[in-house]
């Protein structure tokens, strides 16, 4: 008996080992922004990673690998040669990037790693990478111990995951969780850190990157996972059910506000009751049958979902049953969870800094730690407040560059800019065009607080020349602006 076992365990290993050979190590030259500083960037710094061959000669690794990249390079396993990649897409949200490699002697003698279905709970996953520790190749086992809607730390999303009880460690980011045929089942990208836990590692599962793939190969690039734009609340209270007019066996949730700028905003409103989302039904706490004897939140029918799809929604409005066909789009927050590459907008006019808020630049100034630390008004934007249009941000006095003419304001700091000369600042274009073509006599910045900015128009506009000069800063606006 415990030979055959013994022969068993051999064979899934075997069967492991060929798809070993596509797992790939990932080199990358990262160059952050600078926040701070937003006309230059950081330092550059150098990070490996994991990665593996998929069909179409095309690697998948993890976004936040390759963030900020300058230089991308792929090492086969048991090669001494650095192959020069580029990256195709790489998708926030889900933390996965796509690269590609031009030279023909990187892709002879491998073949492209299979995926396999979502594995089952209990099911064994093998996790294979380079993580720190070692040079050659790691393998570390578990099993699947839950498949739910995680919070995916990179992208500030939530997406289905899975959590395994292997190790994932710092450079494990981008390899393949295989199951025990050999297929891959998931990409590995994040872990849990804390005093409480141990072994509780996390993998991106199939659906997430087969969404992420057909996405880029439909539409050429990467559009991303469509959210509903709104935020609903569960319905478990019998006499909030009894309230809205709900029928005994009725089930659904109710809506607390929507986002002006979703779709979505011209159809439904607060207060609707959504009993069902494309026909499948939802329960009073959000969620949906998943499998046998597992639910999940209904956010997953969502994801599942492509930008620019349509979804029959069915609402209890005024005790009436609706019907409506809703176009699903991306998130549009007022605080932006990344600037996907850009380098940071800025604005200078007599050593005021203006910048646009995004969760990056808070990360910046305040630390990782930024919701604990940042000033309050900030974070009630960032958790709480909706754009009213596609284009809004949320503008601040980042710092002021000590001059002659800006003395009394030098300790403003991150403080949002409301108004200038009466009229509201609905972005940072918006506020650069209103004082480059200011013609009057004084430039008045209202700003939170009730702090208010003022200083001669012929003055600041001569003064911006030296502050740019004492600082050596190349210009006093971002390029984006000047389009």
């Amino acid at each position: 008996m415990v030979g055959v076992v013994a022969a068993a365990e051999w064979e899934s290993v075997v069967k492991v080992v060929p798809a070993m050979d596509a797992v790939v190590k990932v080199f990358c030259v990262h160059t952050e922004p600078n926040f701070s500083l937003p006309w230059q960037r950081k330092r550059q710094y150098s990070s490996s990673s994991s990665g593996f061959i998929i069909r179409g000669r095309r690697l998948l690794t993890n976004a936040h690998s390759v963030e900020h990249h300058t230089q991308v390079k792929v090492k086969k396993r048991g090669s001494d040669t650095k192959y020069l990649a580029t990256v195709l897409a790489i998708g926030t949200e889900c933390d996965i990037a796509l690269l590609t490699i031009n030279d023909d002697e990187f892709w002879e003698g491998v073949a492209p790693i299979e995926f396999g279905d979502l594995p089952a709970l209990q099911d064994a996953v093998t996790v294979v990478g380079y993580p720190i520790g070692g040079d050659t190749i790691s393998v570390t086992s578990g099993v699947v111990s839950r498949i739910e809607i995680l919070s995916y730390a990179h992208g500030s999303t939530e997406l289905l995951g899975l959590q395994i009880d292997a190790a994932i460690n710092s450079g494990n980011s981008g390899g393949p969780a295989f199951n025990d045929k050999g297929k891959c089942v998931g990409i590995a990208f994040q872990s849990l850190k804390h005093e409480d836990v141990e072994n509780i590692g996390y993998v991106i599962p199939t659906p997430v990157i087969v969404h992420f793939i057909c996405d880029h190969e439909k539409n050429g690039a990467y559009t991303g996972f469509p959210v509903l734009g709104f935020e609903w609340q569960k319905m478990e209270n019998p006499d909030l059910r009894m309230s809205m007019g709900m029928e005994p066996d009725m089930k659904g949730v109710r809506i607390r506000r929507i986002e002006p700028t979703a779709p979505e905003s011209h159809v439904l409103q607060p207060s609707d009751v959504i009993l069902s989302f494309d026909g499948v039904k939802i329960a009073n706490d959000g969620t949906i049958p998943f499998r046998h004897g597992e639910r999940i939140s209904f956010s997953y029918l969502v994801s599942q979902k492509y930008t620019g799809d349509e979804a029959v929604v069915k609402v209890l409005r005024n005790s009436e049953i609706l019907e409506f066909k809703i176009k699903l789009a991306t998130h549009k927050r007022l605080i932006l969870a990344h600037i996907k590459g850009k380098p940071p907008s800025y604005y200078i006019i007599a050593g005021f800094v203006f910048s646009a808020v995004s969760v990056p630049y808070l990360c910046s100034e305040y630390g990782k730690d930024y919701e604990f630390d940042a000033p309050v008004k900030l974070l009630d934007k960032h958790l709480h407040a909706m754009a009213q249009s596609i284009d809004e941000q949320v503008v601040v006095v980042s710092q002021v560059l000590v001059a002659d003419i800006n003395i009394g304001y030098e300790e403003i700091v991150n403080t949002q800019v409301l108004a200038f000369n009466g009229q509201p600042v609905k972005n940072l274009k918006n506020l650069a065009d209103m004082v480059e073509s200011c013609d009057d006599e004084f430039l008045k910045f209202d700003l939170e607080y009730q702090q208010v900015v003022v200083l001669h128009t012929k003055n600041a506009t001569a003064a911006t020349l030296d502050v740019l000069a004492t600082h050596c800063i190349p210009s006093a606006m971002s390029d984006d602006l000047r389009t």
